[in-house]
C-alpha cells in the first residue's frame, strides 16, 4: 500500500538575525491510508510547526514531505494549495468558519473552490450526518462552539479528503462537548477511510488513534502504538 504521508529526516530551523533557532530535528514517519495518529508532547516541542510542514503550509529547511504521491519540496506555493485542496481536509482549534456565509454555505466552500458547484445535496447530507440537519441557514455568531466546530467537521469531509490534519480540535470546548466532537471525528474518518493526523495536549484523545509520536525538543522520543501496548499491558507484559 502506498504511504499517504511520508515524512523524512524533517528538520525546521528559524534565523534571528544572527541566532538559529532548530525547533524540528530530523522527524521521520510513514502514514498509510486509514492510519489515525496522535502527535504529542509539550509546549514548544514542534507539534504544530510539524503539522504545518506535512501539510505544505510551510517549507522545511531540511529533509522532504511527501503527500499523496507528490514531494511537496519541488512545489511553488500555488502547487501546494492545489494539492491540499485535492487531498487535505483541516480541522482548527478555532473553528475558522467564514462569519459572512451560513453553516451549509462554509460546508460548500472546499468544493466550490475545487470546481465542484453542485454540491448543496452534499453538504446538507454532512450537515445532517453531523447532527445540524436544523442549522443549515444558522450563520456561525448564532451557533455554540461545538456546532461550529461539527461545520468546520463536515467541512473538512465534503472533498472526501485522503488526509484530515487537526490541530487540537477540542481546544476551545468543555469536556462533554469536546467527547461527543470527537466521537464524530472518528466515526466521520472511519466511514471515508481518511489518514487522520491529529495535534493535542489530551492523552486521552490521543490513545483513541493507532500511533501516538511524542515530540520533545523537537525531536521524535517515542513512537508506539497505545493499543498494542494496552493489550501488552493487559497480558503481563513489560
Amino acid at each position: 500500500m502506498n504511504d499517504v504521508l511520508r515524512v523524512s529526516d524533517l528538520t525546521k530551523t528559524y534565523q534571528s538575525g544572527s541566532r538559529s533557532l532548530t525547533v524540528l530535528h530530523d522527524v521521520s514517519f510513514q502514514l498509510e491510508a486509514g492510519d489515525t495518529c496522535a502527535i504529542v508532547g509539550p509546549s514548544g516541542s514542534g507539534k504544530t510547526t510539524l503539522l504545518g510542514l506535512c501539510a505544505g503550509l510551510d517549507s522545511p529547511s531540511g529533509g522532504s514531505v511527501t503527500l499523496c504521491d507528490r514531494n511537496l519540496g519541488p512545489l511553488s506555493e500555488d502547487d501546494r494549495a492545489r494539492v491540499r485542496n485535492m487531498h487535505v481536509g483541516f480541522v482548527f482549534q478555532s473553528f475558522r468558519l467564514i462569519p459572512t456565509l451560513t453553516a451549509i454555505e462554509n460546508v460548500m466552500v472546499p468544493a466550490e473552490l475545487q470546481g465542484r458547484l453542485d454540491v448543496k445535496h452534499e453538504a446538507e447530507a454532512l450537515l445532517k450526518d453531523v447532527g445540524l440537519e436544523d442549522r443549515f441557514d444558522h450563520f456561525p455568531s448564532q451557533l455554540s462552539g461545538g456546532e461550529q466546530q461539527r461545520v468546520a467537521l463536515a467541512r473538512a469531509f465534503i472533498n472526501r479528503p485522503a488526509i484530515l490534519f487537526a490541530d487540537e480540535p477540542t481546544g476551545n470546548l468543555d469536556s462533554e462537548t469536546g467527547e461527543h466532537v470527537v466521537d464524530i471525528l472518528f466515526r466521520l474518518n472511519r466511514d471515508a477511510g481518511t489518514t487522520l493526523v491529529l495535534v493535542t495536549h489530551d492523552l486521552e484523545l490521543a490513545n483513541k488513534t493507532n500511533r501516538v509520536i511524542r515530540l520533545k525538543g523537537g525531536e521524535v522520543v517515542s513512537d508506539s502504538n497505545p493499543r498494542e501496548m494496552a493489550s501488552a499491558s493487559m497480558n503481563g507484559g513489560d
